[in-house]
């Protein structure tokens, strides 16, 4: 009889001991389970924009929502080539590490392509993923990746040929005596009068009030005359 009692008990414990197991297993897998939606559970914010108070941000924002954004950063009245643009300010502020911003159209972010290399340049490089909805570019894969690639290449292509032009611009204007630079401050004449000035004995800062220009600039002007 004590024999039996005792085996039953043995039964029990070991039930209760397995039962307290498996409740640590789930406690420790909803733990981990936890832990890796805090390490996975990176954002998805969007940014919309309309050029006018008229212009309706419905469709882009429903693109947005559609594609998992749970906070949508919005500008409206506000021109793609304006740099104050609060919304995107304060997006690109919130903005960390395994994040992922999501736009209806490239040029939603702006007009210039120079800008948005630079933009997106900062984005990649502070390891903040991008996307776009229209154009399809998608930078967490190899397809996007290359398409941004070769968005680059060209936006530097546009570069070097801006800066091919503006050489050739300049070189034309030479051409045509045409002077770069700030305008200086003293003529020729007065120069000359301010050194004969100097030369009879009048002090800097007298000559300097006279021709109504600081000190600094008389003091130039007739080194550079001496010169």
């Amino acid at each position: 009889m004590f024999a039996g009692a005792a085996i039953e008990q043995g039964a029990i414990c070991c039930r209760k001991g397995k039962l307290r197991n498996n409740q640590t297993a789930a406690r420790n897998q909803g733990v981990a389970c936890c832990i890796s939606l805090l390490h996975n559970g990176q954002m998805k914010y969007g940014y919309a924009r309309v050029s006018t108070d008229d212009q309706n941000p419905a469709l882009q924002l429903a693109a947005l929502k559609k594609a998992g954004c749970r906070n949508v950063f919005k500008d409206e009245g506000i021109s793609g080539a304006t740099r104050n643009r609060p919304a995107l300010r304060r997006c690109l502020e919130t903005l960390k590490a395994g994040d992922t911003l999501i736009v209806w159209k490239l040029d939603r972010l702006g007009r210039s392509l120079r800008d948005l290399i630079h933009m997106l340049d900062d984005l990649r490089e502070r390891g903040v993923r991008f996307q776009s909805v229209t154009e399809a570019i998608d930078t967490t894969t190899p397809t996007g990746r290359a398409m941004w690639q070769m968005i680059g290449v060209f936006a530097e292509l546009e570069r070097s040929h801006i800066a091919e032009r503006t050489r050739e611009g300049v070189k034309a204007a030479k051409a045509r005596g045409v002077k770069f630079g700030r305008k200086p401050k003293l003529t020729a004449p007065q120069i000359a009068h301010a050194r004969k000035l100097v030369e009879s004995g009048e002090p800097v800062p007298e000559v300097a009030r006279l021709l109504s220009v600081e000190r600094t600039t008389v003091y130039r002007a007739l080194q550079r005359a001496a010169a």
